[in-house]
């Protein structure tokens, strides 16, 4: 086993840590990075095995992380990352420890959230890091003996050459620094009591290397912040991130703006009139035009779930397109009422989607999919009975001109922009995207329209000219009235 003990008092001289890396944790983020992010950690943060972390009084979201750490063995910069990985010295385990009531005060720095002290155990034992491959490293983590997170290096979106090789372009690396390489899946929230422990240990290797337990219990600190210093704040937001889900954090689902009452009022009215009822408000650009639906006649109701492609570049898509990629991550995570909206920049040369997703979305309870580009097993996707709008169907698979790169941000599809929660509306005459702080009120209006549009139709086929009923004059107001009184 190549491995030496942490020595005692331990300082390096930076503490630099990766935001997002793993894809199972990108995965709960719901977020692609596209290049690597940092902080910094104060020196003074370092903690070592067998050691305490106390949760500052008042707050409730003390969450772990655990992670490999890399410690700097040469002077590093402007090394690319084949010399960057050269530049490790060893690995150990660490704990990056983190306070999310905090978070407010200076997020994305962490530098209160994530630096007091005590809030980076790291060891207790580094592996030398020329015994090892990089790609073949396990970080597991528990709590109170029970098993939390368990992943490998082996597809990690920024390898640890390359982490040490950005960071060298402006910072000169020197020895004993250490570079916290971001956690997998699985962190959460422990509480006075608890006993964490993170190790490092080598898969696939004849020898065998760990780092031993890191070792660290939590206490309840008495101290509450003062007056002059920004105090705990918490929300359902970082309630979510902090303990890894709304489930796990024993939140309830939001609730859906479309409720049945909502839904059988948009059905009672058609696209055509919603649409004229926002050009009246300025919205002239709210329609995804220029698609074919696979379910002619089938009213679609729901809420937007908006994915994006980017052109199909071969090294992005080798590193994004694989694997639980965007597109997948979006289909597991949708919920009744969902529209499944893609942008694919009108490109109809190869399908955005094919039969595995469409059964996922209709399983789930999804309304409808919609695709500027187009549909590959056309013909059983149209069997499914979920309404999907597209350009066309395709044999070849998104690879071919698409890379899936983010979802729940706002994309073009069909001409028009579109947000996630937007209200998406379609049938015959074609799709409507409504802001939802507009449609209580959009069809209350529609309602009452078509009420008038009725009566004028009636008159109409009665004889009656359209010169003063269509609009309605003062006159013919007050005959729609007497007619409302009378309920016909």
């Amino acid at each position: 086993m190549s491995t030496i003990p942490l020595p005692g008092g331990f300082r390096p001289g930076k503490i630099i840590a990766a935001h997002l890396n793993y894809p199972s944790r990108i995965a709960q983020r719901g977020r692609v990075p596209a290049h690597a992010s940092f902080f910094l950690k104060p020196t003074t943060s370092v903690a070592f095995t067998d050691g305490v972390i106390e949760r500052p009084a008042d707050t409730e979201l003390l969450a772990f992380e655990g992670e490999v750490a890399l410690i700097i063995g040469t002077v590093a910069r402007h090394v690319n990352p084949e010399e960057g990985w050269l530049a490790v010295s060893g690995v150990t385990a660490a704990n990056d420890f983190g306070v999310y009531d905090l978070r407010y005060v200076d997020k994305g720095s962490n530098l209160r959230s994530k630096g007091g002290d005590g809030f980076t155990p790291v060891g207790p034992a580094v592996i030398d890091a020329r015994t090892v491959d990089p790609s073949a490293l396990r970080v597991r983590t528990w709590v109170n003996g029970n098993l939390v997170q368990d992943d490998t290096t082996a597809d990690l979106t920024f390898a640890f050459g390359t982490l040490v090789a950005d960071l060298s372009q402006l910072i000169t690396l020197e020895p004993g620094d250490v570079i916290l390489t971001g956690t997998p899946a699985g962190s959460s929230v422990v509480v006075p009591g608890d006993v964490v422990e993170v190790e490092v240990d080598t898969v696939g290797s004849a020898v065998a290397s760990s780092s031993g337990r890191l070792r660290t219990t939590v206490t309840q600190s008495t101290a509450s912040l003062p007056a002059f210093s920004a105090g705990p704040k918490v929300d359902d937001l970082q309630r979510e991130e902090a303990w890894g889900s709304r489930a796990a954090a024993g939140l309830p689902e939001p609730s859906s703006i479309l409720t049945p009452d909502l839904k059988a009022k948009i059905d009672s009215v058609a696209t055509a009139t919603l649409s004229s009822l926002l050009r009246k408000r300025g919205l002239n650009n709210v329609s995804i035009d220029g698609l074919v639906a696979t379910q002619p006649g089938v009213r679609v109701v729901g809420l937007a779930r908006t994915l994006r492609y980017i052109p199909n570049r071969e090294d992005l898509f080798e590193k994004f397109g694989g694997g639980y990629n965007a597109q997948k991550r979006l289909f597991d995570s949708l919920r009744e009422d969902d529209v499944v909206v893609i942008e694919a920049r009108g490109e109809a040369g190869s399908g955005t989607l094919g039969d595995i997703l469409a059964i996922r979305a209709r399983a789930l309870g999804a309304a409808g999919i919609v695709t500027d580009g187009g549909v590959r097993d056309l013909a059983v996707v149209t069997e499914l009975g979920l309404p999907t709008f597209h350009r066309g169907g395709h044999p070849a698979v998104l690879g071919r001109k698409h890379v899936p790169w983010e979802f729940d941000t706002t994309i073009a599809c069909g001409g028009t922009a579109v947000q996630s929660g937007d209200i998406i509306i379609g049938d015959t005459d074609g799709l409507l995207v409504v802001p939802p702080s507009l449609i209580l009120e959009l069809v209350d209006e529609a309602i009452a329209q078509e009420r008038e549009e009725a009566f004028i139709a009636q008159m109409v086929a009665a004889g009656e000219r359209v010169e003063a009923l269509f609009p309605m004059n003062v006159e013919w107001r007050k005959k729609y009235e007497a007619w409302l009184d009378s309920g016909e």
